[in-house]
């Protein structure tokens, strides 16, 4: 569980910087919740996670944790500092006063739950009931960090209620074809209403001064807001993409690599009044190779596109899932050391190599890449 004489030091302002120490989710415990009206829209009809709730298979479980822990190690071998959540119960029912969920979802993802920037560490709102107790798993961590680093920072964002006032009824039929899908998507047409600040972190890529937030399924304009107000030093830039059908978490999507460089989902490129402000600032954006598989791994919730959902340990250097070959031959013409990683099975957990992890502490400070406004 990495135990570390060194006391912790909380500082990351961008997804590029030398990683020095970072979160690792694990895998234990980890179940498919029932349907609530936040996950149904990104359940493709043809998916087999339709109709499935309960445990994970505790096959799949060992062999995650099997993968995550080869990570970790791989991770500790280059110097880097990582620290584990602590899960809890997950197959159990939770409530609040407004609803009842039949069980949670893990702690795998943590950069799902979690947003660094600089010395503060902020727990999301998260947009469904299944993750509203997630954060508790963090909280060992947090708590040591506050006591070892006098200058780090904990907050969490206002807990939402998450009544159905926060979801739009029948937001989709089962018989809506990808293109009513689409269109919708293109309107923002989103299934969360702006009943009150939604947000997850994962939603979130920091460029030093800049935040890069996706407006989509799991974050309104109320938490996109929120954030604005809450970072008054930075500039919150809201981005979305009329391509992507399930628009939840910004980094199979748009993926950040060093300061200049972005790749971008073909398959949902960013609306051209939105990529002039990365131009304008010398930000090239390009297509990123395309995925090695044509579906994703059973039972997971994510697109082929977590491809691209890559760890960048500094900027010549990129954590890349070892079978995705074509996003391994990209970054290395783009001049990345290309560090393969067993980690496709943990997929169906909560995402990749991105998703899997979040910052502690990364080398740098906090800088300007964006000085045209």
């Amino acid at each position: 569980m990495g135990v570390f004489s060194t006391p912790t030091i909380v500082n990351s302002w961008n997804e590029w910087d030398p990683l020095k120490h970072v979160i690792v989710g694990v895998a234990d415990g980890c179940c498919i919740p029932p349907a609530e009206p936040a996950s149904e829209p990104k359940i493709p009809v043809d998916s087999d996670m339709r109709g499935r709730h309960g445990p994970r298979p505790p096959e799949t479980v060992a062999h995650a944790n099997e993968l995550l822990n080869d990570f970790v190690r791989i991770l500790e071998g280059r110097g880097i500092r990582v620290d584990r959540p602590t899960p809890i119960d997950f197959n159990q029912k939770i409530s609040t006063p407004d609803w009842t969920h039949g069980t949670m979802f893990g702690c795998t993802p943590p950069r799902d739950v979690l947003l660094t920037l600089g010395s503060e560490m902020l727990e999301a709102t998260m947009s469904y009931r299944s993750r509203w107790f997630e954060y508790l798993c963090y909280r060992p961590l947090l708590k040591r960090y506050c006591s070892e680093d006098p200058n780090m920072r904990h907050e969490a964002a206002p807990k939402p209620r998450l009544t159905d006032r926060s979801y739009k009824p029948d937001y989709l039929s089962e018989n809506i074809t990808i293109e009513e899908r689409l269109d919708m998507v293109a309107r923002k047409d989103f299934v969360t209403t702006e009943e009150e600040p939604l947000f997850d972190a994962a939603d979130v890529l920091r460029f030093g001064k800049d935040l890069v937030v996706q407006h989509g399924f799991t974050t309104n304009l109320l938490g996109i807001d929120w954030l604005k107000r809450h970072f008054t030093d930075h500039r919150v830039h809201a981005v979305n993409f009329p391509g992507d059908p399930y628009p939840i978490h910004i980094d199979a999507t748009f993926t950040p690599l060093r300061p200049g460089l972005i790749i971008n989902n073909p398959e949902r490129r960013l609306p051209d009044q939105q990529r002039a402000f990365f131009h304008r600032n010398d930000w090239e954006i390009v297509d990123a190779a395309p995925p090695a598989h044509n579906e994703p791994p059973p039972l997971c919730y994510s697109s082929v596109w977590l491809s691209m959902n890559v760890l960048v340990l500094d900027q010549q250097t990129v954590c890349v899932e070892e079978t995705e070959v074509y996003q391994a031959e990209q970054l290395d013409k783009l001049g990345f050391e290309v560090i393969p990683i067993p980690f496709r099975e943990v997929y169906p957990f909560g995402g990749a190599l991105h998703c899997n992890t979040t910052d502690v502490c990364r080398e740098g400070d906090c800088q300007d890449y964006f000085p045209n406004q």
